[in-house]
């Protein structure tokens, strides 16, 4: 588990992401992903998902699996995200009360991790103020952010009626995007760092690079890619609807490789020269650069 700094938060080694994963299919994946054993759960009023994952999650919970297992509604962190055009206090408050009700309609009861999807709708802290709140009624448990550069943080905890600090910031990340000075920053405030599209939404899975390692390690590309994110100490949010993907990917998350089968280590010296330290190449968007 990874702590972020005065928060209390603890999060898994990586999570599912269920990003454009189709309503008809996401409370069965989000299932069939807390079978194999994830515990962190990402979707985003965006996706427009909510009910479905809170469906899943509240399917695996009244399953014989999780009751044998002794899995409760505590082990399981529930994330969603407040999109841009609900900035600004009152937005904020209506919308997160929107993904509360889905929330407790499915009976999974509250959202564990509410982030701020981006700073693009600015009212950054207007619209914090109100997820502080929500967090304050217990409707929320922790709070955080996404997307955003260090300047935004930096006008985010200079605020001097700050109640609460960001928990997380989740930030597309890769060898071929590990923007070192954001990551630095937010290590430095104590925010834990997750990476959505890990796998680079497979626009480098045929780099020679990366397949040169996946045949050195006998794992596939995408393995690889997983297993650096964790090893750099992100939290790496893969996405798959094919259960046996779903299980190569959890592998690569386990706090002791060898002691799980498929588990395995990329060497030290694998680590730092897979990709480009100085590349910037990101496949979804960048609002880390929004003034």
């Amino acid at each position: 588990m990874s702590p972020a700094a005065d928060t209390g938060l603890k999060l898994p080694k990586l999570g599912l992401g269920v990003y454009e994963i189709p309503t008809s299919k996401t409370a069965q994946v989000v299932e069939q992903a807390l079978v194999v054993g994830y515990r962190l759960i990402d979707s985003a009023q965006l996706y427009y998902n909510e009910r479905e994952t809170c469906e899943g999650i509240a399917n695996f919970l009244a399953s014989s699996t999780a009751k044998s297992q002794g899995v409760t509604r505590d082990d399981i962190i529930y994330t969603t995200k407040i999109w841009d055009t609900d900035h600004g206090y009152e937005p904020c408050v209506e919308s997160t009360a929107r993904s509360v009700a889905i929330a407790k309609k499915a009976g999974i009861g509250h959202i564990d991790l509410l982030l701020m999807h981006s700073p693009y709708g600015g009212e950054i802290r207007e619209t914090w103020r109100a997820m502080e709140e929500a967090q304050a009624r217990g409707e929320v448990k922790h709070i955080g952010v996404s997307n955003f550069g260090i300047h935004h943080l930096q006008r985010l905890l200079a605020a001097p009626d700050l109640q609460v600090r960001p928990a997380v910031n989740q930030l597309e990340l890769s060898p071929w995007l590990q923007r070192t000075e954001l990551v630095h920053f937010c290590r430095e405030q104590g925010i834990l760092v997750e990476a959505y599209a890990p796998l680079t939404q497979g626009n480098k899975l045929a780099d020679p690079q990366l397949l040169e390692l996946a045949k050195k390690y006998g794992r596939s590309p995408a393995q690889v890619l997983i297993r650096w994110s964790v090893q750099m100490g992100f939290v790496p949010l893969p996405k798959s609807t094919h259960l046996e993907r779903l299980k190569e990917n959890f592998v690569c998350g386990a706090e002791d490789p060898a002691a799980v089968a498929g588990g395995f280590e990329l060497a030290p010296e694998d680590l730092a020269a897979l990709g480009d330290i100085n590349a910037y190449e990101y496949f979804d968007w960048d609002p880390t650069v929004d003034p």
